[in-house]
C-alpha cells in the first residue's frame, strides 16, 4: 500500500481546478503498473513520486497521461509539489523546491501560491502554412480566423493558436477526430483585461479530448507572447467550457517566466498498485 493524494490545481475552491493523482513513495513500480494506474484513474494526469537521482533535487517525478507518459507537465508539477510537502517533504532550500522530471529540474517557488519556472521550449516559432491548414480543421475554424500561430512546446507538443477574443476561443467546437497527433493550445483576450485571456487545451492523442487547465500550455504561450501582445504579468481563465474555473498566475521578467496556481488536496487514502 503506498500513500495516495488528488490534488486540485489552478482552483482555490474545491472541485473547479483540475486534478491530479499523486502516488507518494512511488520506488520500486514499473513502467507498465504506472501506465496502468494513469489509464485507471482516467484524469489528465497521474503521477508518480520516487527518490532524486540528481542530488540538487528535492524528489523525482514520473508524469503519465492515460496514453502516455510525459518529459514535463504544469499542473502535475505544482500538485505533486504540494502533495510531497504536505506529506512532510523538506526541500534544501526554504523558498522553493526542486523537481526532478523527463526535463530536467525544475524550480517551484514557494510563496502565496506554488508557481513553477518555466522550461525551455523544445520546439519554437512559426506554423507553416500546412500546419495552420490541419490546425484550423481541427479546431473546425477558418484558416483566416487564426491571428497568429506559434510552436510552444515544452515537453507535450503544444502548438499556440492565437484567436480575435476570448469568445472566439470558447466558441470553438473541435473535431477530436481531425488532431492526428496535434496538441493544439487556443488563447483568446477577455476585453475587460479580467482575467486577461481565455485558454483551451486539446490534445486526444493523450487520451485527453480537453484538458481542464494546463501549466505546461499556459507556460509556453507566456514564453510566445507576455510582455509583448499580453502584459508581462496576468491571469489567464481556462476550463470555462468544461465546468472549471482555473485560473494561471503568470509572471514574465528578467528572471524568467513563472506559472502559479492555487492548489488544494481533495482526496486522501492509500494505493494498492
Amino acid at each position: 500500500m503506498r500513500a495516495f493524494r488528488q490534488v486540485d490545481v489552478f482552483s482555490s475552491e474545491p472541485l473547479l481546478g483540475n486534478p491530479v493523482a499523486v502516488v507518494h513513495d512511488a520506488d520500486g513500480l514499473d513502467d507498465e503498473q504506472m501506465a496502468r494506474f494513469a489509464r485507471w484513474t482516467n484524469l489528465s494526469e497521474t503521477t508518480f513520486l520516487l527518490s532524486p537521482t540528481d542530488p540538487a533535487a528535492d524528489y523525482r517525478l514520473r508524469i503519465f497521461t492515460p496514453g502516455r507518459e510525459l518529459p514535463f507537465a504544469g499542473h502535475p508539477t505544482l500538485g505533486s509539489a504540494h502533495a510531497w510537502l504536505e506529506a512532510g517533504g523538506v526541500s534544501r532550500a526554504s523558498d522553493r523546491v526542486v523537481q526532478e522530471c523527463g526535463a530536467g529540474l525544475v524550480q517551484v517557488r514557494r510563496g502565496e501560491r506554488l508557481a513553477f519556472e518555466a522550461p525551455p521550449l523544445t520546439r519554437s516559432g512559426p506554423v507553416d502554412a500546412v500546419d495552420v491548414a490541419r490546425v484550423a480543421a481541427a479546431l473546425r475554424i477558418r484558416e483566416d480566423d487564426v491571428v497568429d500561430a506559434a510552436w510552444v512546446d515544452n515537453g507535450p507538443g503544444w502548438v499556440g493558436v492565437l484567436l480575435a477574443d476570448a469568445a472566439a476561443v470558447l466558441a470553438c467546437r473541435p473535431d477530436m477526430a481531425a488532431f492526428d497527433g496535434l496538441k493544439i493550445g487556443v488563447v483568446g483576450v477577455h476585453p475587460d483585461g479580467d482575467p486577461a485571456v481565455e485558454v483551451r487545451a486539446f490534445c486526444p492523442g493523450l487520451g485527453v479530448p480537453e484538458d481542464p487547465v494546463t501549466g505546461s500550455l499556459n507556460a509556453g504561450l507566456a514564453q510566445w507572447l507576455a510582455g509583448d501582445r499580453l502584459p508581462a504579468s496576468y491571469v489567464a481563465s481556462q476550463g470555462t467550457a468544461v465546468g472549471r474555473r482555473g485560473r494561471v498566475h503568470v509572471t514574465s521578467g528578467r528572471n524568467g517566466v513563472w506559472v502559479g496556481g492555487d492548489t488544494l488536496t481533495t482526496v486522501t487514502g492509500t494505493v494498492r498498485i
